[in-house]
């Protein structure tokens, strides 16, 4: 065993296999399929605009609520995990999400529509965190970079499923059979969940924390909160991936057609690129980080100086930007959802496993909340500055440089914090045998 790969050993750490790759793939067939439909409205905005007859004000409402919905629920679902067990969580959202994607295919009005897009995201929002915690529970802690990475490109493939099969399958059989026959993948997979699931390896020597009482809720968010790693997770969770969410969720097409004068073909192709750096980058930096512990904050940090420079150098170009420098802009913005997986890096080691789930959450609504904030922010920009996407887009800047300030801030008490416990944890290894 490396050196790194022996920091990282903790006593009880699950010894992997090939049972936990399979406990783990259920888990990511879920997500698969939840990110499938989380996306699918993405290749069905006319259609939408055409059914329910509305504008593209209304039209976008859908994707804010989604991910209103789906920020909003990562403690709550953090803390269900930590308290119900992954199995339980994960079977409850393929039942949201499943009835959140057949209602919509059978919606005939923007109301009616708008509540399965919210039901459908809360049972997405149970899906991530619920595949961490398994990984983290199947998995020793030195493969939990590589896993996590994993499921985040797993889940990127559902983004692509979506633009080259859905739109092809919505183009040929029309609104309701296509989003009704998506909806029997949630129910194969609530069979598997159901049928074959575990939570964690027999003999596993997790603590099980006290769920008596109201102060439960109170004592998980505080004892995660108070950990220096989960904030400072939190924090490059933030500052990482909103960059490529808004591109992508919604500013981006606009942009590249309005801005820079593409074609909607051009366009979408640029999209498709993000999606396929993100892949690609995600094995990167789960290696990377898995090898070399010590690279995550470099990672992160790099990420974000990347993405302002190309960000910046597209935005102020004199006149149109060359499509070379596009294509830069999109290869980069794919490591933006790499970079954010390792704000879990971070949380993971500084939470013991009963609070895995709640600690997940906190990172993950990082991302969705600038995420939110900045969707919103351009928009306003937007109309008060006549669609002047260098003004709107300078909103990136000032979300980033928050974030980093707070990631230089909190690193170094992360990190010391971080090599108490790998002391801590070896002297109880060293003990424990004794007194067997």
């Amino acid at each position: 065993m490396t050196g790194a790969a022996a920091a990282l050993r903790l006593p009880g750490d699950p010894p992997g296999g090939r049972r936990a790759v399979a406990m783990w793939s259920i888990g990511v067939v879920v997500y698969f399929i939840a990110v499938t439909y989380r996306t699918s409205l993405g290749v069905a905005g006319i259609e939408a605009a055409e059914r329910f007859e509305v504008n593209a004000s209304a039209l976008s409402t859908f994707s804010l609520l989604q991910l209103l919905v789906y920020a909003g629920m990562q403690i709550p679902v953090g803390l269900l995990v930590d308290r119900w067990g992954t199995r339980k969580v994960l079977s409850l959202g393929i039942v949201l999400f499943t009835t959140g994607q057949f209602g919509f295919a059978l919606a005939d009005s923007y109301p009616v529509a708008l509540a399965c897009r919210a039901l459908l995201g809360c049972g997405d929002a149970m899906t991530f965190i619920s595949v961490l915690r398994l990984g983290a529970r199947w998995f020793p802690a030195r493969r939990g970079p590589l896993v996590a990475q994993l499921a985040g490109l797993i889940g990127m493939a559902g983004n692509l499923i979506t633009t080259l099969v859905l739109a092809r399958v919505l183009a040929g059989f029309g609104w309701t059979p296509t989003f009704a026959g998506s909806a029997v993948a949630g129910l194969l997979g609530l069979l598997l969940v159901l049928g074959f699931l575990k939570d964690q390896p027999a003999g596993c020597r997790a603590a099980v924390p006290r769920h008596d009482g109201p102060g439960y809720v109170r004592r998980q968010i505080s004892a995660a909160w108070a950990e220096p790693g989960t904030r400072l997770g939190m924090w490059i969770h933030f500052t990482t991936q909103f960059p490529a969410m808004v591109f992508l969720l919604l500013w981006g097409l606009p942009f590249l057609v309005r801005a820079q004068g593409l074609s909607m073909e051009g366009a979408s192709t640029l999209l498709t690129l993000v999606v396929l750096s993100n892949m690609a980058v995600g094995l990167v930096y789960g290696q990377t980080v898995a090898r070399h512990h010590r690279a995550r904050a470099p990672l992160a940090l790099g990420t974000v100086a990347a993405t302002a420079l190309l960000w910046a150098a597209v935005l102020y170009w004199p006149g149109r930007t060359p499509l070379w420098a596009l294509v830069v802009l999109c290869l980069v913005l794919g490591a933006c959802g790499p970079g954010s997986m390792i704000g879990f890096d971070f949380a993971r080691p500084a939470n013991p496993p009963e609070r895995q789930g709640t600690a997940s959450g906190i990172v993950n609504m990082g991302g969705f909340t600038a995420s939110m904030t900045t969707l919103l922010a351009v928009g306003v920009l937007l109309d008060l500055t006549g669609d002047n996407f260098r003004v709107a887009f300078s909103a990136v800047f000032l979300l980033e440089a928050l974030g980093v300030s707070q990631i230089l801030r909190l690193r170094r008490r992360a990190d010391r914090r971080e090599r108490e416990r790998i002391v801590a944890s070896r002297v109880e290894a060293v003990h424990v045998p004794a007194q067997t």
